[in-house]
């Protein structure tokens, strides 16, 4: 009951026109049948059969005209030469009213043909057209060239419209579509890089509360308040990562590195120079500040964290060494995947190595400014 009614609130997709928009046009063919009835016909049972036929052709082609994968096949191609030859065939015999079947030989052309084919077919099918009708009933019919050449080239107007409208559609749909899984790329990062860094430093002080709550309490409960305030900080950091406007600054998560690394009992090196950062640039590098941190609380293993920030007016580095385990060149894991791409596209890089004396060292670079557009910043 729950997918009915979801499929009833769904909107209703728009249609464009279809083979029964053209059919109502087949009513100016009742001039040949009424030419039929009343007598006035040679030959009636030939010109009946001839108009059955003509119908019969002019249906089966709207319809195919109008599905996408059937319009340009042989088999419409086909289709639309025999109605040709059997309109011509119906005008050449019994003129008059019959004449009034080229504007729907002409409603049929412009349904098929597109592009170079149109403009090769046009003007010579107005052309015997002309011939036909003038042979047949002199100036008096000039309207019915006029009506040829003008439904070929309003029905090849409108249906090429629809088709632009159709492929417009589809591309407002796909770029809805992109637009919804960068978002969710967006946040999948942001949920990554917040939860994993507070986890880690609640784990750790978590450690630290319970080896010192036998023999030192107050330093227990000191813990136990930093994870208290590192858990409320958190709440604010995913509140801000869903509404999209989370603002991260170098300096904050610089001082919440060091204070993650002392409680794992990493010693911490921070040192910063140059100029102050462009707030993008800021937001980005605090980024990295925090898995870079992360990753050393969980997996390095080390005694001591290297942090350093060097800018220039140009561009700027972050280097961030330990001495532990180190890892595989190359950034590797989500985390890092996820900063690369961020860094990449705003002109940056981040790589990866082990120094001469081991450990692992995690760099870095990207210009001063690389603009408020960039990923992470909102």
């Amino acid at each position: 009951m729950g997918i009915g009614r979801r499929e009833r609130c769904d909107p209703p997709r728009e249609r464009g026109p279809n083979g029964l928009s053209l059919l109502p046009w087949t009513l100016m063919g009742l001039g040949a049948l009424s030419h039929l009835i009343s007598g006035e016909a040679a030959n009636p049972w030939l010109g009946a059969l001839g108009l059955l036929v003509f119908n019969t052709l002019y249906i089966a082609i709207v319809f195919r005209a109008l599905a996408p994968s059937h319009r340009d096949t042989p088999v419409t191609w086909a289709l639309l030469g025999a109605l040709a030859a059997v309109t011509f065939a119906l005008a050449v015999g019994y003129g008059r009213e019959w004449l009034l079947l080229f504007p729907l030989l002409g409603l049929a052309v412009g349904a098929v043909a597109r592009g170079g084919r149109l403009r090769a077919l046009a003007l010579p099918l107005v052309a015997a057209v002309g011939c036909v009708t003038f042979w047949r009933d002199g100036w008096d019919s000039v309207g019915v060239v006029y009506g040829t050449f003008v439904s070929i080239m309003v029905t090849t107007a409108i249906l090429a419209l629809n088709d632009t409208v159709r492929e417009l559609r589809a591309t407002r749909e796909e770029l809805a579509r992109a637009a919804v899984e960068k978002e969710r790329l967006r946040f999948s990062r942001d949920l990554h890089d917040l939860l994993g860094h507070t986890l880690s430093v609640i784990v750790v002080k978590s450690e630290a509360a319970r080896r010192l709550a036998p023999h030192d309490l107050d330093g227990a409960l000191g813990q136990i308040a930093d994870i208290e305030a590192v858990g409320r900080q958190a709440l604010t950091e995913i509140r801000e990562a869903v509404t999209g406007y989370r603002e991260g600054s170098l300096g904050t998560e610089l001082d919440r590195a060091r204070d993650a690394l002392v409680s794992a009992d990493v010693e911490p090196v921070v040192r910063r120079s140059g100029p102050p950062l462009e707030p993008s640039a800021e937001a980005l590098l605090g980024w990295v500040v925090r898995e870079a941190a992360t990753n050393v609380v969980r997996h390095a293993a080390a005694t001591r964290c290297e942090i350093v920030v060097a800018s220039a007016p140009e561009r700027v580095r972050l280097t961030v060494t330990d001495n532990g385990r180190g890892a595989a060149s190359g950034p590797s894991g989500s985390g890092l995947r996820g900063l690369a791409e961020r860094l990449a596209a705003a002109g940056g890089t981040l790589t990866t190595a082990r120094p001469p004396g081991g450990g692992f060292r995690l760099t870095a670079e990207l210009p001063a400014a690389p603009g408020a557009d960039a990923p992470g910043v909102r």
